[in-house]
């Protein structure tokens, strides 16, 4: 990549994981690699450009090759990668999870910008030694963060001061939302930066300065706020621009 590439006119390259498990489409009926276009329609209205990453044939250097990883949502992470035993209301797909660990430890040493959502700040979580809570409702009765099927509900938040989830969404927000489980015990090196009025995790961030920032909502399901795939997309864009400038 050329020098001044990463100039105002430079679309960070972003990783996104995904998912890979039965899917059709016109007279086809087979296993594919398979994200929500909504994902992809987020990061280029950012200013970024999509890379897909299927959960197949792991290589953690290609983030090497790209400015910022996004690890999506998802089913759940399977208990056995925290030490628990499966809720009856759990359903995992360990490769995917063995994918998505990977990529998360590898992003968090190279310091590449983290963008995780949903299953993905569980997944961070988990990467950094947390546990979840695999059935919300058996912990808050009134829970409604999955409404019914394939239907998202709303979550209203309070975020920290001085957090980047502040700084990019204010002082309070709301955000689509759809997941049965939730954020336990952090992670070592991780500080909640967001709650829900019920107590439910809804962002947690790094604490070592990097740009590593996990939602348990789904802010791809609202175009008409960016904000934080913007923020996300200008700190891929500076990871690049300081790139350069180490290499001289």
């Amino acid at each position: 990549m050329g020098a001044g590439a990463a100039g105002a006119a430079y679309r960070p390259r972003i990783a996104l994981t995904t998912y890979y498990q039965q899917a059709s489409w016109g007279v086809w009926d087979t296993t594919a690699v398979v994200l929500p276009g909504t994902y992809v329609q987020a990061v280029v209205a950012a200013g970024g450009s999509p890379v897909l990453l299927p959960p197949v044939g792991t290589d953690t250097s290609v983030l090497d090759l790209v400015d910022g990883l996004i690890v999506v949502g998802g089913v759940d992470v399977d208990p056995a990668s925290y030490n628990a035993e499966p809720h009856e209301r759990t359903a995992s797909q360990p490769e995917r999870d063995d994918h998505d660990l990977a990529l998360t430890r590898a992003a968090l040493q190279k310091g590449l910008p983290l963008f995780a959502i949903c299953r993905g700040a569980q997944i961070l979580n988990v990467a950094l030694g947390g546990d979840l809570i695999q059935h919300l409702p058996d912990v808050l009765p009134e829970a409604d963060y999955q409404p019914a099927p394939g239907v998202f509900g709303q979550v209203e938040f309070t975020t920290t001061p001085g957090s980047l989830s502040a700084e990019l969404l204010g002082q309070r927000a709301m955000a689509p939302v759809y997941h049965h489980q939730a954020l336990d015990t952090l992670g070592a090196g991780l500080c909640v930066t967001a709650r829900a009025a019920d107590g439910t995790i809804e962002a947690v961030e790094t604490t070592d300065g990097g740009w590593a920032l996990g939602v348990q909502f789904h802010p791809e399901q609202n175009p008409d706020d960016l904000r934080l795939f913007e923020g996300f997309v200008a700190a891929a864009r500076n990871h690049r621009t300081q790139a350069e400038t180490s290499a001289g």
